[in-house]
């Protein structure tokens, strides 16, 4: 006896396969934006000592590099100095993440939602991974106005996870299975007519061999010849 068939993917109700995402756009777009961010905090921190100097004009008052660590969440939130809080930060972080690529995944979401998905997810993993190095997240970036000084800096991956937030909140654009087009009705087969049969050729010529009909012996008048 043959048993059930194996499906690339789960199923649901009668056998209908579940509709999933492909996640490798969100894996991609992640993967460019954890080593963009991770790429640019070793250049300030190491290459150009932004931690020793504190301080580089490169565009004032609009974009300046200060040197901050933020041992709390975005524009230094929940900033503390504990151990404690340090990984459980790390912990919040990564569950968001796992929870995020489940959702997408999951949810069978466009273009929009899966690049949305990479870019807090990318930016997540960034962080997380200064808070493990460093203790505390490397923010640098500083956009001012003229009179005005922003005390905030941040960094690339704040810039994705919130762009990323953003992206998921407002444009997910879900996909929808595209509707099976309905097979017509097949029409029922029309009734086909016997042919008339053939007359044979001896049939023709049978009464001949008989003799002449009864009819054929009567004159034009209809007696009898």
């Amino acid at each position: 006896m043959g048993g059930p068939s194996k499906t690339g993917g789960a199923t649901r109700g009668k056998g209908k396969p579940l509709l999933r995402s492909d996640m490798r756009m969100v894996a991609w777009v992640a993967g460019a934006i954890f080593l963009l961010d991770q790429a640019l905090k070793y250049l300030v921190v190491h290459i150009m000592q932004l931690d020793v100097k504190r301080s580089i004009d490169v565009l004032p008052p609009w974009l300046n590099l200060r040197m901050a660590w933020n041992q709390g969440v975005n524009f230094g939130l929940m900033s503390s100095e504990q151990f404690l809080m340090r990984w459980i930060l790390v912990g919040i972080a990564v569950a968001i993440c796992l929870w995020v690529w489940i959702w997408v995944w999951r949810g069978n979401f466009g273009r929009i939602a899966k690049v949305s998905a990479g870019f807090l997810i990318g930016g997540a993993l960034g962080n997380v991974v200064d808070r493990i190095l460093y203790g505390a997240v490397a923010d640098f970036l500083n956009m001012s106005l003229p009179g005005w000084q922003n005390p905030y800096s941040f960094n690339v991956a704040d810039i994705a996870i919130f762009a990323g937030a953003i992206g998921l909140v407002l444009m997910p654009q879900k996909k929808h299975e595209a509707a099976r087009p309905t097979p017509k009705p097949k029409a029922a087969p029309k009734s086909v007519k016997p042919a008339p049969a053939m007359q044979k050729q001896g049939d023709l010529f049978r009464d001949a061999s008989h003799g002449p009909s009864r009819d054929s012996r009567r004159d034009g008048d209809g007696k009898s010849g």
